[in-house]
């Protein structure tokens, strides 16, 4: 394929422009983008550069005939907009959530199957370049065989952001969907991609969140929050999804004889004492990683010690030149599924099969139905 792909992107937001730049920077031109809001999108097309601008998602895939659709707004309006882009013959690339259940999720996989059509799956904080170091200390052995892993997150959120999507399931909002996709992911990329069991217990201590309107990027939505949480006619929202968990899960690791049990615990709305962290525990040793999704310093423990590892030059030089970690990975990601469609050889990386999985798994964890009864204990008479 000698020309340029065409792209055409879902979301006006911090993601929406995010992918806009990554796809550009892996060769690609952006030729269009939709959103909600007629004035928002217009406003963001032209600053981004981009022709064309709608709120019409159907007309957009007829006028613009891209080869490529990038799924840029929340997992709840994921569903109808790909599964038209599959039916027009693009390939997807899709931000986690990738819808916001399993039976939606599963109906996109097959759909995209049966077409013929290439898929992303954008819980890509695997390409962290901690976590592609740790990825390769794990692979030469360095810790010997992988024996387990813990995740730790403690994001402390403020509790009176503006309701909205992330308070809602219906909508692709919780933790697990915005949190726990991207540490699954890291995990699996660091031991094994063949997830073997899981169970969890997820929580929702919001309870409630005010409305305000005018809040259409996520990143800003911090600027919103209320001066007077007390004004008698502020209007509040009802959270109906999670906003901390702690999960257990088994991965099959080509490394090692036994399964890698995992630990992710992650808490939305709780301060954190020291680091968020990434650990991978081995028979020889431990990788510790700074960071909730692995973006710190890595550390080596053997013979004893802790030391401090220096990224690889090789990585390093790879690591794409714009600003923030979620950024620098959208651009990595973008530029294999570009390659891909290319016809140029390149590494595994998450698709649509992972992403219907992850929103299985999601499912399962939030039936909260991996408990068994601890029966009350017999304290009959001691002799």
């Amino acid at each position: 394929m000698d020309r340029r792909l065409k792209v055409l992107v879902a979301g006006t937001g911090f993601a929406g422009q995010g992918h806009a730049e990554a796809f550009r920077a892996a060769g690609a031109e952006v030729v269009g983008i939709v959103g909600r809001t007629d004035s928002v999108v217009r406003e963001v097309a032209a600053a981004q550069g981009i022709a064309y601008a709608g709120t019409d998602w159907q007309a957009a895939l007829a006028d613009c005939k891209p080869d490529i659709v990038s799924i840029a707004t929340p997992g709840g309006a994921h569903y109808e907009p790909i599964k038209q882009a599959i039916a027009a013959g693009c390939h997807v690339f899709c931000d986690k959530p990738m819808t916001a259940a399993a039976d939606t999720a599963v109906a996109l996989y097959q759909a995209a199957q049966a077409r013929g059509v290439k898929t992303a799956y954008a819980a890509s904080f695997r390409y962290a370049p901690s976590v592609q170091h740790a990825r390769r200390l794990v692979a030469e052995g360095a810790i010997g065989a992988p024996t387990e892993i813990e995740c730790i997150s403690h994001f402390n959120l403020e509790r009176d952001i503006p309701f909205g999507w992330s308070h809602r399931k219906e909508d692709g909002g919780g933790r697990l969907n915005n949190n726990f996709t991207h540490t699954l992911s890291i995990a699996s990329a660091l031991v094994g991609e063949r997830i073997l069991s899981v169970m969890g217990h997820v929580r929702d201590d919001l309870g409630r969140a005010p409305i305000v309107e005018g809040v259409h990027n996520f990143a800003t939505r911090r600027n919103f929050i209320p001066k007077d949480l007390n004004d008698p006619s502020l209007k509040w929202g009802e959270s109906n999804v999670e906003w901390s968990y702690t999960v257990l899960a088994r991965i099959d690791s080509p490394l090692a004889e036994q399964p890698v049990s995992v630990l992710f615990k992650h808490g939305g709305l709780v301060p954190r004492f020291h680091e968020d962290h990434i650990v991978v525990y081995g028979d020889k040793g431990a990788i510790y990683i700074k960071g909730h999704y692995g973006s710190g310093a890595v550390f080596l423990h053997r013979d004893g010690a802790w030391q401090e590892q220096v990224l690889p030059a090789d990585i390093a030089a790879a690591v794409p030149d714009v600003t923030g970690e979620t950024e620098q990975c959208w651009h990595i990601l973008a530029r294999i599924f570009v390659d891909d469609i290319r016809g140029e050889t390149v590494e595994p990386y998450p698709t649509f099969r992972e992403g219907s999985q992850y929103q299985q798994i999601i499912d399962m964890i939030r039936r909260n139905d991996g408990w068994t009864e601890v029966a009350e204990p017999d304290m009959g008479a001691v002799a």
